[in-house]
């Protein structure tokens, strides 16, 4: 009788397990869906996507009255360009960034749900720092201290370096970059990339 109760016992928890593995999604389906709440999100909140040629011909700029967003299709990253700074383009070499910001992950309704990492209404928490490295066209970045090194890890998401090609960088605070960002898992910080969801950014620049 014993054998016969671990038997059925075992045959239960194989059971378990393959109900389990029938009930996950695979990566395909998960990017699908990832892809449809993007969509989601856009439609819900009235965006207007341009394209890369329409970006470039307004002086890299984006109409925010329009609520113009622009898309890079060989990332998948959309874009709205706030305020593109006071500075300049940065070129080869590197530089300490400094960054506040909301982060949002995109449900597959199309709604947000703010995470606990928000630098801008909350003043009294430092912005994070970050090296930015350009080399040849190449964007890396690494953080040096706050949040996001804390929750996720070292390496600067690649969705928050997209801008440096376009944006112009400078040490004033009242004409910071600042920019809104969708940024699909692929892009993003590690969990969102583990996970296959897509996060909002609301974010701001500033050098060191």
């Amino acid at each position: 009788m014993k054998k016969i109760n671990i038997l059925l016992i075992s045959v239960f928890l194989l059971s378990l397990t393959f109900q389990s593995c029938s009930n996950s999604k695979t990566y395909a389906e998960q990017k699908k869906d990832e892809k449809e709440s993007i969509q989601r999100y856009i439609e819900k909140n009235n965006i207007n996507v341009i394209t890369l040629n329409q970006f470039l011909n307004q002086d890299t700029t984006t109409n925010v009255a329009n609520n113009e967003y622009v898309l890079f299709d060989e990332n998948g990253v959309y874009m709205q360009v706030i305020n593109r700074g006071d500075g300049e383009i940065i070129e080869d070499g590197s530089k300490n960034i400094l960054a506040r910001y909301v982060e949002e992950e995109i449900a597959l309704d199309g709604t947000t749900d703010t995470l606990s990492l928000n630098t801008i209404s909350n003043i009294a928490t430092d912005p994070d720092e970050f090296r930015l490295t350009v080399s040849d066209g190449s964007f890396s970045g690494t953080f040096i201290s706050g949040i996001m090194s804390q929750y996720y890890s070292s390496a600067v998401p690649a969705g928050w370096l997209v801008p440096f090609k376009y944006i112009k960088v400078g040490r004033a605070i009242d004409k910071r970059t600042k920019l809104k960002l969708i940024v699909p898992h692929s892009q993003g910080q590690i969990t969102a990339t583990g996970s296959v969801y897509a996060c909002v950014y609301e974010i701001t620049y500033q050098l060191e």
